[in-house]
C-alpha cells in the first residue's frame, strides 16, 4: 500500500467518527510517519497532547496542537491485505482519538477497542 493511499485510510478512518465527537475533537492535528518511535517499533498509533478532560482554564494559552500520529510500517506489517489495513488503520484512529476524549487503554480494552 503506497503512503497516499495509506493516508486515505486514515482519512476515512477519521469519518468514521460520529460528527458530534468530532465536533468536540479540539486543537489536534492527525499524522502519518512511516515508522514508529525505535523505543516502541510495533506502535501503530501514540497521541501527544492534554486529553481534554485534563485541560484547565490555562492550557490553550500558546497550546500547541496535540498530536496523533498513525504509523504506516507498522501496520502495514502486521496486515496481510488492504481490507485488513483499512480494517485497523479505522481502529487506530479511534484509539488514539478516545485517547483525545481522556479514555484510557484499560477503559479501550474493556469496550474492545483494543
Amino acid at each position: 500500500m503506497t503512503r497516499e493511499e495509506f493516508e486515505g485510510a486514515v482519512s476515512d478512518g477519521l469519518d468514521l467518527v460520529p460528527p458530534e465527537l468530532t465536533a468536540q475533537i479540539d486543537n489536534v492535528v492527525v499524522l502519518v510517519e512511516d515508522d514508529a518511535p525505535a523505543d516502541e517499533p510495533t506502535l501503530l498509533g501514540l497521541y501527544e497532547g492534554v486529553p481534554l478532560t485534563e485541560r484547565d482554564l490555562g492550557w490553550a494559552a500558546g497550546s500547541l496542537p496535540d498530536r496523533i500520529t498513525i504509523f504506516r510500517n507498522p501496520t502495514l506489517a502486521i496486515c496481510e491485505s488492504v481490507e485488513e489495513v483499512v480494517e485497523e488503520v479505522a481502529i487506530t484512529v479511534v484509539h488514539e482519538i478516545a485517547h483525545h476524549f481522556g479514555i484510557d487503554d484499560e477503559r479501550l480494552h474493556a469496550l474492545g477497542w483494543g
